[in-house]
């Protein structure tokens, strides 16, 4: 699995979100709004989700196992630490 693209778009502003990520696998499959978000100085990626009717959020594509994750959050981060913001 290679990711093909990351578009990054940063926002400036006072929550945690930072950022909103797509993600292109292998030339053929697209992945967003995943999530950049900063908490307690740490920036971590927060795959796409949905609230359910009870409140809670459930996500809609995550990776299945560690190494996709990390793959994933790794290359995501970087982008965004690469990323111009946006204005």
């Amino acid at each position: 699995m290679n990711i093909t693209s990351i578009k990054i778009k940063k926002f400036a502003t006072e929550g945690k979100m930072r950022a909103i990520a797509s993600i292109t696998i292998d030339d053929c499959f697209a992945i967003h709004d995943v999530k950049v978000i900063e908490n307690n100085g740490k920036v971590f990626v927060a795959m796409p989700n949905k609230r359910l009717k009870d409140g809670t959020f459930k996500d809609v594509a995550h990776p299945i196992n560690i190494e996709t994750r990390k793959l994933i959050e790794d290359a995501v981060i970087e982008a965004y630490n690469n990323a111009e913001a946006e204005e």
